[in-house]
């Protein structure tokens, strides 16, 4: 299987084609960087977007967890990630609690 590389400076990256909208990415994201996205255009009228892409710590829980492998990130020698702080942290929490959809 060929390597996925990163578009430049893009530290996790969405397949729209292959998403199916199950929230799991945005579920396990300790920083805030996934959330939900509205669009009638998309499947069960909701998609995974990257809305604050310099908050990824290269934690990989998405990629590694998301079902359909619609979610990517790059290597550690692609892009220097974030460090978890307690900024990102509440964001996470509150897109959470916003039932993953973001704020």
């Amino acid at each position: 299987m060929a390597k996925i590389s990163a578009p430049p400076n893009t530290p996790v990256w969405v397949d729209d084609s292959r998403c199916k909208a199950c929230d799991l990415c945005v579920s396990l994201c300790p920083s805030g960087t996934l959330a939900m996205q509205l669009g009638s255009e998309y499947v069960l009228g909701k998609i995974a977007r990257v809305i604050e892409p310099e908050s990824c710590i290269g934690c990989n829980d998405c990629e590694l967890h998301c079902p359909d492998f619609a979610i990517h990130v790059a290597e550690k020698e692609e892009y220097k990630f974030a460090k978890l702080t307690p900024e990102s942290k509440a964001r996470a929490q509150k897109i959470k609690d916003n039932r993953f959809m973001m704020l």
